[in-house]
């Protein structure tokens, strides 16, 4: 959505003089040809045609209007489905034009207009009627219908597809509902009902008892005035705004006004293949929305596709390649080749950052159907005794959880406060019940309900007793409606007490004296093991209206939480996996040996008990380094085997050899008999880590392990994953999240994370870089007695006195090559230490 968009005063860009001709049921004003997408970047060209074209609405067909429009053909021969691209509110035909000109080079014909009452264009908002921007819709249509480059399904019935974000989207649902002639529509974060999104009840009371989003409806209204109030939109759309703000609640004329404006007046009409596309950092238009427009055309046995995305009209990223190319896939299966849509549902989940890029992994699940808001619904207790909360006099301060522009950020203390961050909710106006610390991760793909009893406190003396009423007015604004709004949100609670919203948009309810059931927001979110879910119950929320008298509300649940889970969405392949930047290359090694080896069945070649032989083995990069050559070791059963050399040896690229991650030039390695190569199927008896930890700093300890072991596919009954925790020996640290780990914790959880599996060829690169003198003894009873058990063991290390205590056999390289290899107790001798030994074999001694 474009709010308060520049409003750009351009004609045709030829300058030619306006003419007048017929065009169906539109009239040409003026026209002129531009190129587009010339030049060195490549691209084809695309050739557009600016016009200002009239159009006659309003209920009696007696306005005329003008609409600056911009025509883009399609590049290639012949005729082309056509694409209507929809602007936001507050913007105009401009801020499309990159999406129409990809579009128009996909072979698609594109109309871009600016809607009546902004930019250039004239008439008055009436913020997408069926009697005036439908119409306008309607008569683009006819006037595609004419165009040479469209496609025809009928005389005068072009096949198009419309699409758009927000005030667009809006406009493609209602046209579709009012023009049979749309064969397609791809609407992005818009409404199903204005009413409930001005007025939203999470209570299900309806809009009548809602309580007013009064910033949002002030950018809303103020957004395309040019100054001037709400000026811009029909005088009884800026008198019904006026007379609501002024109030602070609906009127009756209200409701029935942004009702004939609402997809949902009319969802029985929609019955066209449709792609819903919803952001999920929305405090606008939030997910519920694309939940209502999706069961409703479905009814109507039209193919219905849903998309979550993680950004929205609060932020968040816009994923605006991931998005566009769905929208085009879409409307190449409908428009083209009238196939199926693909999947029916997918969502992006963020992760962690990517510590070498900065930006956010995100991951991508899909489901083969969309499974609404309720899913698989699941029962969580709540903590929590009955609370007393207040309503300050004049409703101030207030709490904030969602500002336009603002409720995609992680946190508002970057707005800063006298003496510390500022408060999202403030003391003494909330209630809070917690769960108990969940035992394992759980995602939220939904929207959660809780059962509550709220009223007001009759054990304390109101000051405002004999006051005029806080309530709202009801829609006649006769008499006090039910009692003044309360805010319930959901947070999320780390082990160490740290409160994070989920999503930062609060579901209004109001006080009825007696028990209610509350939906809260609808999102798609993970909460890790050990964490908490805190409902929180709040008197004010900035972004609403609320009432300026004093008043305590006392608050407790009558259920616990019940929260929606969808088993069925599985996060999609990529070309890289999103999750293998947080693994270490031991893990690297493992998942390529899963997800690609196995599909090439089991190795024909013969079991063997050697763990691991090496011979011949050679690497040389590109600049002619000669990092390994005729390398040739053997390693039995039992063994605990320290890698050793100076730096530059060739002992990483020999590991990296191992793990497969690069291919030799010479020679081979085989793992129990098995020849490694990448992907190989026996990689998956091998546990490594080379190169350093990494992890998602956001989960916590227990919860990276859990997510590495899901992402390599194997039961979870075959992680081990209680011996794997008993190794980190982290304790109760293994439900704090890793950003707050030291150095040496990271290391223990990342050797933790090569053990799992209990892999019969363990293979470690530094393991003891971070930890202390105990730890190190510790970490060398671990070693030892997990050889003992039958597995084999490999240490690439610097600390030679460690290596002695630890290893029973060593090979040692310089140069690339093999220069001893034996026991350790042969290589040292008698009277000697390993150290001597190694810079006397490495030609360093003293």
């Amino acid at each position: 959505m474009t709010v308060g968009g520049a409003i750009r005063a351009r004609w045709g860009r030829t300058g030619r003089r306006a003419r007048w001709t017929a065009a169906g049921s539109a009239v040409v004003l003026a026209a002129g040809t531009a190129v587009w997408g010339v030049g060195a970047d490549g691209q084809p060209r695309v050739h557009t045609v600016d016009q200002r074209v009239q159009v006659v609405d309003g209920p009696h067909d007696d306005q005329h209007v003008i609409l600056d429009t911009t025509f883009y053909k399609p590049v290639g021969h012949g005729k082309a489905p056509a694409i209507m691209l929809g602007h936001g509110f507050g913007g105009d035909k401009y801020d499309v034009a990159g999406e129409a000109r990809a579009l128009a080079r996909d072979g698609y014909a594109v109309l871009t207009w600016t809607a009546r009452g902004f930019g250039t264009s004239t008439g008055q908002i009436a913020l997408d009627s069926p009697d005036y921007e439908v119409k306008d819709a309607r008569q683009l249509i006819d006037w595609l219908a004419k165009r040479p480059e469209v496609q025809l399904d009928g005389p005068g019935d072009p096949r198009i597809g419309m699409t758009g974000e927000s005030y667009g989207g809006a406009i493609a649902l209602m046209t579709a509902a009012h023009d049979r002639r749309v064969d397609a529509i791809a609407p992005e974060i818009t409404w199903n009902s204005l009413p409930d999104v001005l007025f939203p009840n999470a209570a299900g009371a309806g809009p009548e008892k809602g309580v007013f989003k009064k910033l949002w409806a002030g950018v809303f209204f103020n957004s395309g005035s040019r100054g001037a109030g709400c000026g811009r939109f029909l005088p009884s759309l800026c008198a019904m705004y006026q007379k609501v703000a002024e109030q602070g609640g609906p009127t009756a004329d209200a409701i029935a006004t942004l009702r004939r404006s609402s997809p949902a007046s009319v969802a029985d009409r929609i019955k066209v293949p449709t792609l819903l596309v919803q952001g999920q950092s929305d405090s606008l238009f939030p997910l519920d929305q694309a939940d209502a427009n999706a069961r409703a055309i479905a009814r109507n046995g039209a193919p219905v596709s849903v998309v979550w995305y993680q950004g929205g009209h609060d932020g968040g990223d816009p994923e605006t390649g991931r998005v566009r190319g769905l929208v085009r896939d879409f409307f190449d299966a409908r428009l083209r080749h009238a196939g199926a849509p693909g999947t029916r549902f997918t969502v992006t989940r963020a992760g962690g950052l990517d510590s070498s890029t900065q930006q956010v992994v995100v991951q991508e699940a899909k489901a083969r159907t969309y499974p609404g808001l309720s899913g698989d619904p699941q029962h969580l207790p709540l903590d929590g005794v009955e609370q007393t909360i207040h309503n300050p006099a004049g409703g101030t301060p207030a709490a904030v959880s969602a500002l336009p522009g603002l409720g995609a950020l992680g946190s508002l203390g970057s707005l800063g406060a006298a003496g510390g961050a500022l408060p999202a909710d403030m003391p003494g106006q909330t209630a809070t019940f917690d769960t108990r610390p969940l035992d394992h991760p759980l995602r939220i793909t939904g929207a959660a309900t809780v059962r509550l009893r709220a009223a007001k406190d009759t054990t304390t003396k109101d000051p405002a007793e004999n006051a005029p009423s806080g309530g709202l007015p009801d829609p006649s604004g006769q008499k006090p409606a039910d009692g003044g709004p309360l805010f319930a949100k959901l947070y999320d609670v780390s082990p160490d007490g740290i409160a994070a919203p989920a999503r930062r948009i609060a579901a209004p309810f109001r006080v009825t004296g007696g028990e209610v059931t509350v939906t809260l927001p609808a999102m798609d979110y993970r909460f890790d093991r050990g964490h908490r879910l805190r409902l929180v119950i709040a008197t004010t929320d900035m972004g609403f209206a609320t009432p300026p008298q004093p008043a305590a509300y006392q608050v407790r649940t009558m259920s616990g939480l019940t929260v929606p889970t969808d088993a069925s969405l599985l996060t999609a392949p990529t070309p890289i996996p999103t999750w293998v930047w947080i693994l270490p290359l031991a893990g690297l090694a493992i998942a390529a040996a899963l997800l690609l080896g196995v599909r090439h069945g089991r190795s024909r070649e013969r079991d063997t008990d050697v763990p691991l032989e090496i011979t011949g083995l050679a690497k040389a990069y590109k600049n002619g380094h000669l990092a390994v050559a005729d390398l040739s070791f053997r390693v039995e059963k039992g063994q605990v085997l320290g890698l050793l050399g100076p730096n530059g040896a060739g002992k990483t690229t020999t590991l990296r050899m191992l793990m497969g991650l690069i291919r030799p030039d010479a020679g081979e390695i085989r793992i129990f008999g098995h020849r490694v190569t990448p992907g190989a199927p026996v990689l998956a008896r091998l546990g490594s880590f080379v190169e350093g930890p990494g992890f998602l700093p956001h989960l916590s300890g227990h919860d990276n392990l859990d997510l590495y072991w899901r992402a390599t596919g194997r039961p979870a009954a075959d992680a081990h994953m209680d011996e794997a925790l008993a190794i980190a020996g982290l304790g109760t640290a293994l439900d704090r999240t890793v950003r707050t780990y030291s150095q040496g914790m990271r290391q223990r959880l990342a050797i933790a994370q090569a053990m799992l599996g209990l892999p019969d060829l363990l293979v470690l690169d530094e393991p003891t870089n971070g930890l202390d003198p105990p730890q190190i003894r510790e970490m060398r009873e671990v070693l030892v007695r997990y050889a003992a058990a039958g597995r084999t063991v490999i240490v690439s290390s610097h600390l030679l006195a460690e290596v002695e205590q630890t290893c029973t056999h060593a090979v040692v390289m310089a140069g690339g090559r093999r220069v001893a290899a034996g026991p350790v107790a042969d290589i040292v001798g008698s009277g000697r230490r390993l150290e001597d030994a190694f810079l006397e074999i490495i030609g360093e001694a003293p």
